[in-house]
């Protein structure tokens, strides 16, 4: 038998990571997500929701130290993996940390640009403007991996390594919902996690719901532990309402 302990500690470990290396959507996210992103506990994931709730959206990155309990150097650990669309200051959508943000204005601004051409998206290719990688990185006095990570978080803004996994193969029987009958199988891409389950893209214009008591055989906390937004699953049709427009979708027994 596995044991429990470390089987959870393991999971957490897994979620951690995976929040770790994409960020959280800091207006949107929920306290069960937040808890994972790193120098962030339980305590402080409830105190981000409940400023948000008595506040409105966060604006920038800055207004995480008005949340309580939450001090320079927890700040220091979350801030980069914390994202905000559309918000004063476009490195605030990218995982750039605060204490870089001075940098990374003087390269834009050396490079013939601002931090708000970043709101119309990646800024491609000027990596290839930076002709000397160790004299930039003396003269911005960052490091010259800093410089290199900074050059590579500007030309693909908030990048998710899991948008270079290929993609699955859809039925082509299966077009609309209509076509779905309970018992199929079929491939599909995670879209969106949430606290109760994640919604699978099957190629029918319409999400289906894995419910997370339908993700796995063993009990899992969060739906994190189990999948992630990008991944490609199996899933197996449990039910089709077409009046709702719900799919119900399971992925256990398919193995």
């Amino acid at each position: 038998d596995m044991n429990q302990k470390h089987l959870g500690e393991s999971l957490e470990g897994v979620v951690e990571d995976c929040v770790n290396k994409v960020g959280v959507d800091l207006n949107t996210a929920s306290a069960s997500l937040l808890e994972y992103v790193s120098g962030i506990n339980k305590a402080l994931a409830k105190n981000i929701v409940a400023y948000r709730e008595e506040h409105g959206a966060f604006t920038n990155r800055k207004q995480l130290l008005k949340v309580a309990k939450l001090g320079p150097k927890a700040f220091e650990q979350c801030a980069g993996f914390m994202r905000i669309s559309g918000g004063e200051n476009p490195l605030d959508s990218t995982s750039v940390h605060p204490e870089t943000y001075q940098a990374a204005a003087r390269l834009l601004e050396k490079l013939g640009f601002s931090a708000q051409d970043l709101k119309r998206g990646g800024l491609a290719g000027i990596g290839r403007r930076v002709r000397d990688y160790k004299a930039m990185a003396q003269e911005l006095e960052i490091g010259e991996i800093t410089l290199r990570d900074l050059v590579s978080e500007l030309e693909k803004p908030a990048r998710d390594p899991r948008d270079e996994m290929p993609r699955p193969i859809l039925r082509t029987d299966v077009l609309e919902m209509k076509d779905l009958k309970p018992g199929m199988v079929l491939k599909g891409t995670v879209r969106n996690v949430i606290d109760f389950g994640a919604f699978v893209d099957i190629g029918v214009h319409q999400d289906g719901l894995v419910h997370i008591s339908q993700m796995t055989e063993r009990y899992i906390k969060h739906p994190l532990e189990a999948v992630s937004v990008g991944d490609v699953v199996d899933v197996k049709v449990l039910a089709v309402d077409l009046d709702k427009k719900r799919i119900s979708l399971t992925m256990k027994g398919l193995k």
